[in-house]
């Protein structure tokens, strides 16, 4: 039996200075949102990425990944609204207080870091529950639960930062005394 499957062309050696990813990729389609999104239901977020398991062909599609990530992160997940609810509380009252720019940077980074465990810890459990789908693997709660505690560590630590940065000042101000 023979193919209509025409063979492939020979390809050319790449040099060192051209992306490695197959010319043939297409950008992703600019309509993600899927009709449960559309009506307002519950539910996961889906969105239609051809080729997601090939390298980004350039950083602009890099970057809208990314961002799509943080969209889902913000829609779909609870604590990470209420992380991004309390860290702009932080950086507001920072700057309420006039906090110096080494001890906002400070504040910021925690936030960051906890905005980043949360997103991890999403991600995690994506993974984990793609793998084991609808069973119950005593491995995936283990991991779901080390990853949690990731976030909730991260968490404890923006509290005594930002708790040792913000509230001696919050209090002179309440009191109103001068702030230094």
């Amino acid at each position: 039996m023979k193919s209509n499957i025409p063979p492939n062309p020979p390809s050319k050696p790449k040099s060192a200075g051209q992306n490695s990813s197959p010319p043939n990729l297409l950008p992703v389609s600019s309509d993600s949102s899927t009709p449960a999104q559309q009506n307002g239901s519950a539910g996961p977020v889906k969105t239609k990425r051809d080729c997601s398991w090939q390298v980004a062909p350039n950083l602009w599609i890099s970057f809208k990944y990314a961002w799509a990530g943080l969209v889902y992160a913000f829609r779909t997940q609870r604590n990470f609204r209420i992380h991004v609810l309390l860290g702009s509380v932080a950086i507001g009252l920072g700057f309420f207080l006039q906090r110096s720019h080494v001890e906002m940077a400070v504040i910021g980074l925690t936030i960051g870091a906890v905005l980043a465990m949360e997103l991890i810890n999403t991600a995690l459990e994506s993974v984990v529950d793609l793998a084991v789908q609808q069973s119950y693997h005593e491995l995936a709660k283990i991991a779901k639960d080390c990853a949690a505690g990731a976030v909730l560590v991260s968490a404890f630590a923006a509290i005594l930062v930002a708790g040792s940065i913000l509230l001696p000042p919050l209090l002179l101000f309440i009191q109103g005394l001068p702030v230094k």
